[in-house]
């Protein structure tokens, strides 16, 4: 364990087994650090606040203060952070709050890049990337292998499927159906998050699917309902189609991000 003479860890603290942390840093009394945590400098970490195993935290990174929610009344609330995990520096991430889940979950091997943002009673999965400056509203949740681009926004209680890629600069209005990819000012859905997809080895058949039950769900033809049900019969037992499936009837009536009806508007 290594920890700077200019550094404040307050008592009650829990540190790890070859634990590093750097110059000015202040950890609080209720902070654990996992097997290998880094905090590079000027890291502060505060509240019921747990990092995960070998995770690198770097300068200025508050993580763990109170949420930014103006009905937060200092209940005791927790912010997760799983292993492997990148935070650079800048980033943001509250705990929960009362009115939502009195926690904020982040899974493994994600990285935050600078002056990204995680709001108040979010869940995000393992292997997600935010760049730099994205941000997401209080009570989101990201699924696995989720991309965020940079300046990206996701609005409160939106909810973005595995796999999906959002485009920098994009604001998501909307639930994000898993393997979807947006771009544009209000979220528009282009189409699947073909590369993606690739790069994490799906095949071409399984990619060739998606692309069809892509279409037929959002053709011009009936109601969503209806092109639900109908690509559900011709794709039964198909993993990835059924996942998508699942994502938009959990949903009920909330709405998901869509095709634009015409790109030229």
């Amino acid at each position: 364990m290594a920890i700077h003479p200019s550094a404040i860890v307050e008592d009650g603290a829990r540190l790890g087994a070859d634990v590093e942390i750097g110059p000015f840093c202040h950890i609080g009394p209720q902070v654990e650090l996992g097997d290998g945590v880094k905090l590079k400098s000027h890291v502060v970490i505060a509240g019921r606040t747990r990092i995960g195993a070998r995770t690198r935290i770097f300068p200025f990174a508050s993580i763990g203060h109170e949420p930014q929610d103006l009905k937060y009344r200092g209940e005791d609330s927790t912010l997760s952070v799983g292993a492997d995990c990148l935070i650079r520096e800048g980033v943001t991430m509250n705990p929960g709050t009362a009115g939502g889940r009195m926690a904020t979950i982040v899974g493994d091997r994600c990285a935050f890049l600078a002056n990204s943002h995680v709001g108040h009673d979010c869940i995000i999965g393992s292997d997600c990337i935010f760049s730099n400056n994205a941000m997401i509203a209080g009570h989101v949740s990201i699924a696995d292998f989720v991309i965020c681009g940079g300046g990206s926004a996701v609005v409160q209680f939106a909810r973005i499927g595995a796999h999906a890629f959002v485009s920098g600069m994009t604001g998501i209005p909307a639930d994000l159906i898993p393997y979807g990819h947006a771009f544009g000012n209000r979220g528009y859905l282009t189409g699947l998050n073909l590369i993606g997809l690739k790069r994490r080895n799906f095949t071409r058949e399984q990619i060739h699917e998606l692309r069809r039950a892509y279409r037929a769900l959002f053709a011009p033809e009936g109601t969503l309902k209806e092109r639900v049900e109908d690509v559900a019969e011709e794709f039964a037992g198909n993993r990835e189609v059924e996942e998508i499936l699942a994502f938009i009837r959990e949903g009920g009536d909330k709405q998901i991000c869509v095709p634009q009806a015409d790109p030229k508007e």
